[in-house]
């Protein structure tokens, strides 16, 4: 039928893979000028100093497997020996890491400039354990940039020396930390989910009308301004969100029971109910609260950058903890640096490759 026309096509295809070691030699010949004597020898290429050395993609693979998928070191070793038949030490895994490390600090560097320039940033903390001690993983991030620097405190003192949020004069997203808070140069938005998980707990134990309200108001608002294509209520719309917030709270103060005056002789502070406690920062962090209606890159929660940091805590549940800081410190860089390039899109095999040849040259790529 080969002089017949075709009248249509069927495809069907097959992926595989393909493992193939390959090995390069690079001879450099040695000679002896005539004339005087002297040893010469031809130059190697600048990515072979040594006698024996591995290439940037079995480089890529095996920090990708410690970084990414989080594989035990001597599991990449057993895996890695599985495709090339040579078993590399785990001292060499590490300076994989440590290499990709040092060629992602003007990419760190660079990375805080932009977080520094957007006009809102998410902000949260996790704990994790290095040298046996506890440290805090700090997150920064906005649009398609993550940075996780770690510290060995939580608080101010961390805020301080990290010295992103003192520079930083657009607004932070967090969950009502005092410690953000304490930075009035910038503006403050608080984290919806936190506040209706909040709510939905004094909903569950008090069956209090102004919490069940609450959080019906802060409900419908998102769910309006996510439909908006600017992301934002109207003048108009945002005033009358502010009355109902406030008439909500004031229905809300007459319906909380009075708190019991602090016996005399007695120190320390009154104790406060859960919901009293609510009512109070609900009614003092009205702005924060409400900023999400009223401009439009201001988001409802801060979920950013709690889905940020949960590998994290994935791989502290996985290896327990780092035995070195320094080694701890790689890990924060490197896998802010692999869930950039994952948000634009890029392999991370690709991205790796790309840090280890130093082809990094603009924020964007």
């Amino acid at each position: 039928m080969d002089q017949t026309p075709c009248q249509g096509l069927e495809r069907r295809t097959k992926i595989d893979i393909v493992f193939e070691k390959v090995v390069e030699h690079i001879d450099a010949e040695i000679k002896e000028c005539p004339n005087c004597k002297a040893t010469a020898k031809g130059h190697f290429p600048e990515d072979m100093p040594g006698s024996l050395q591995y290439g940037n993609g079995l480089k890529a693979f095996a920090i990708h497997l410690i970084i990414s998928q989080m594989v035990a070191l001597n599991r990449v070793q057993k895996q890695i020996s599985a495709m090339i038949g040579t078993v590399i030490s785990e001292a060499t895994l590490l300076k994989f890491v440590w290499r990709l490390y040092q060629s992602l600090e003007e990419w760190e560097t660079k990375s805080i400039e932009s977080i520094l320039h957007a006009p809102s940033i998410h902000v949260d903390e996790t704990s994790f354990r290095v040298e046996g001690k506890n440290h805090w993983i700090h997150v920064y991030s906005s649009g398609g940039i993550t940075l996780k620097l770690l510290h060995r405190k939580r608080g101010k003192e961390a805020i301080v020396d990290l010295n992103i949020i003192p520079r930083y004069g657009g607004v932070i997203i967090h969950d009502c930390w005092a410690s953000y808070l304490s930075y009035d140069h910038c503006g403050h938005g608080l984290c919806g989910s936190h506040l209706l998980r909040e709510l939905t707990f004094i909903v569950d134990s008090n069956q209090y009308k102004w919490a069940i309200n609450m959080k019906k108001l802060l409900q419908e608002t998102c769910h309006i301004v996510s439909k908006r294509e600017d992301k934002c209520l109207t003048d108009k719309e945002y005033a009358n969100l502010q009355k109902r917030y406030r008439n909500i709270l004031t229905r809300g103060d007459k319906e909380l029971p009075e708190i019991p005056p602090k016996p005399k002789g007695k120190r320390g502070k009154i104790a406060k109910s859960d919901a009293h406690n609510l009512w109070e920062r609900l009614k003092k962090y009205e702005t924060a609260v409400l900023l999400f209606a009223r401009e439009s890159y201001v988001p409802f929660t801060n979920n950013r950058a709690e889905r940020d940091l949960r590998m994290a805590k994935v791989k502290q549940k996985i290896s327990g903890c780092f035995r070195r800081r320094h080694y701890a410190h790689a890990y924060c860089r490197i896998s802010s640096y692999l869930q950039t390039m994952a948000s634009q899109g890029i392999n991370p095999l690709v991205a790796i490759q790309m840090a280890l040849t130093g082809k990094l040259t603009d924020m964007g790529e």
